[in-house]
């Protein structure tokens, strides 16, 4: 059977302690052996990783900040595929589905396919909007409120029992034990992330992770479920292993059914003592530990760029339980030419073009 051509662009190249998703979605694309392709790396920073790890991206072009606005963007993106002539693109960070799911329909002109959430799914699963979440399709949250002031902190025994999580609308999560280190969390998170800053009811229990994709059309093409077994300081897991969880399962696919979800997608949940599943979280893309799944049976990367491509994908009915991810780091030699290069013309050519300097 001939491979199909395929021309991928993804975002989040970012493989640090806090790791984007992208090298992993890349890597376990080129390993399906479906396609013949090539990778075109859009990069926020000159020293995002991916951009210089062999294998992983032939070109890299630097894209703007979603803060610059959607107009931007597409300015961008239409000359990139004057170039490249990319079939489906995957972006990989929350801060940035916004912007990519306002361009869908101009993507799609341009001829770039992507396979997303609704902007109404991206909504309602967001932190700020969970409670409503939870009612709605009756599954367990925690309790949470917005905050804007420090005027709103001082109320907040009022209303929880700390600890409790203080939250970004995108990213970041703190522990705080007294309303003191919920100012310091909040100053830290507000200057980052911007308002409203989320406060979370704390459930103890165990953290357990789901990567799934849905179809659309409220089916499971694929989930698998995990358990960090090392985490850095940033919460971020740099080793788990696949679970055998039937209610983990099922609270996936109640979720995928009920909200028609589409896209990748991830699920934070902790299991408490008497093994209720509360969702702390759902993130609306592949996370960056993406590559246990591909591991374990499932390549849902490779299922979500057939979804974009309008191809026929047969849901995985099974996955290895035990199997185990370890990240590791190490150093890149790389040359001045190619990160001189990225920095002033906004764009790099594989590091071949440069073995002659």
């Amino acid at each position: 059977m001939s491979k199909i051509k395929l021309k991928l662009a993804a975002t989040g190249l970012n493989n640090t302690d806090n790791p984007g998703p992208g090298v992993p979605v890349i890597r376990s694309i080129r390993e399906s052996g479906t396609f013949s392709m090539e990778v075109v790396g859009l990069a926020y920073e000159t020293l995002e990783p991916g951009i210089y790890m062999p294998g992983i991206t032939d070109r890299t072009y630097m894209i703007p900040y979603p803060s610059d606005g959607v107009e931007a963007l597409l300015e961008r993106l239409e000359y990139i595929q004057s170039k490249e002539k990319i079939d489906v693109l995957i972006p990989n960070f929350d801060a940035e589905l916004y912007t990519f799911m306002k361009s869908s329909d101009r993507l799609e002109k341009m001829g770039v396919r992507t396979f997303l959430p609704t902007l109404s799914q991206l909504e309602e699963r967001h932190k700020s909007n969970l409670p409503r979440f939870g009612k709605k399709y009756d599954v367990l949250v925690p309790k949470s409120k917005d905050i804007l002031s420090y005027q709103d902190i001082e109320k907040l025994r009022e209303e929880f029992e700390y600890p409790l999580m203080v939250k970004g609308k995108f990213y970041d999560a703190y522990l705080a034990y007294n309303e003191e280190q919920v100012r310091m969390h909040y100053n830290k998170i507000s200057a980052k992330w911007g308002l409203p800053v989320i406060i979370q009811e704390f459930i103890r229990g165990t953290e357990v992770n789901v990567v799934a994709l849905g179809d659309g059309t409220g089916q499971t093409v694929g989930a698998v479920p995990m358990r960090k077994q090392y985490i850095t300081d940033k919460g971020k897991a740099w080793g788990g292993i696949t679970l055998d969880d039937p209610a983990m399962m099922e609270l996936t696919r109640h979720i995928i059914s009920k909200t028609h979800w589409r896209g990748g997608m991830e699920l934070e949940l902790i299991k408490t003592t008497r093994n209720e599943l509360y969702v702390i979280e759902i993130n609306p893309r592949i996370p960056a530990w993406v590559y246990l799944a591909v591991g374990a049976g499932q390549n849902l990367p490779e299922a979500l760029v057939k979804l974009a491509l309008g191809m026929e994908v047969k849901p995985f009915r099974r996955y290895d339980v035990g199997k185990m991810f370890v990240r590791y780091s190490y150093d890149m030699i790389v040359d001045l030419p190619r990160f001189e290069q990225l920095s002033t013309l906004g764009e790099v050519e594989p590091e071949k073009s440069f073995k002659s300097i």
